[in-house]
């Protein structure tokens, strides 16, 4: 689907809220607050189970769940594909600087 530049522009200006106005993203049951004793509230009246929550027994790593999902091993060496890969030093993070003095040049 190609479009002219002015129908992108008139399509992409319409998520953009007047001033004054803020967005909101969640209300009413779904609000920040009691999200989770109204949830459970919705689920009692509708008559489902409740939920149980979260059934994470063992926390993967990144790099095993990365391998489950693309079939490809991080724990593997890029090129040769046979040694392991182990961590020989973590690098120190450098200080963030503040928006104003970075230079996008």
């Amino acid at each position: 689907m190609t479009l002219s530049a002015d129908e992108f522009i008139r399509r992409f200006l319409l998520h953009v809220l007047p001033d004054g106005l803020q967005r909101i993203r969640y209300y009413g049951f779904l609000g920040n607050r009691y999200r989770k004793q109204k949830l459970e509230l919705c689920r009692h009246l509708l008559g489902m189970p409740t939920s149980a929550g979260p059934t994470h027994s063992i926390e993967k790593d990144y790099r095993d769940r990365y391998e489950e999902l693309t079939g490809d091993s991080l724990h593997r060496c890029p090129q040769c594909k046979q040694g392991r890969m182990l961590v020989a030093e973590i690098l120190p993070r450098l200080p963030c600087k503040s928006a104003h003095s970075i230079d996008s040049s």
